[in-house]
């Protein structure tokens, strides 16, 4: 029950986050972070595939709504939400973690966490800014937006996984 309410709360402070913070950022006119794909990576590993996929979609079309962008987030969203869980297989053994397990620096390690998250991440972007541009009209340009938002994403997404860290060892 506690893990749910803290799935909503995920769901909504992050949605809230990139819609009324996040998306208003615009370093050097091309660069934009997207942190509410922390909500996806943090899904529990065994929650079913069509469910993973579903509250994906969902997500991402929430951030469609609020951004104005037409399906874009919702479509990248429910690729990455359809590959997360074989990707999750390519660093650990999924059947021997313990029920109800949240990927995390913790459970994974630095390094594997680190993969998993670069790759879905990258794939998010490139499948967001692909469809955002309807192909490679500026190639240059779309190659310098994907490369640092992917890492200004990425440096965001590792400092609130440092914090979430940070408030497990706290609590324990």
């Amino acid at each position: 029950m506690i893990r749910r309410f803290r799935e909503v709360i995920y769901f909504i402070v992050f949605v809230l986050l990139q819609t009324l913070v996040i998306d208003h950022i615009r370093l050097f006119g091309i660069v934009t972070p997207f942190v509410y794909l922390y909500v996806i990576l943090k899904f529990r590993i065994n929650s079913s595939r069509s469910s993973i996929i579903l509250l994906s979609f969902l997500l991402g079309i929430v951030i469609d709504i609020f951004s104005n962008t037409f399906g874009v987030h919702a479509a990248a969203c429910a690729f990455i939400g359809f590959i997360r869980y074989p990707l999750l297989g390519q660093f650990v053994d999924v059947k021997e973690l313990p029920d109800s397990s949240i990927p995390s620096y913790r459970l994974f390690g630095f390094s594997k966490f680190s993969r998993y998250t670069l790759i879905m991440v990258s794939l998010h972007h490139l499948i967001l800014f692909s469809l955002d541009s309807f192909g490679f009209y500026q190639p240059a340009l779309m190659f310098i937006r994907l490369l640092t938002s992917i890492l200004l994403s990425l440096l965001l997404i590792f400092i609130i996984e440092s914090f979430n860290l940070i408030q497990i060892k706290d609590g324990e």
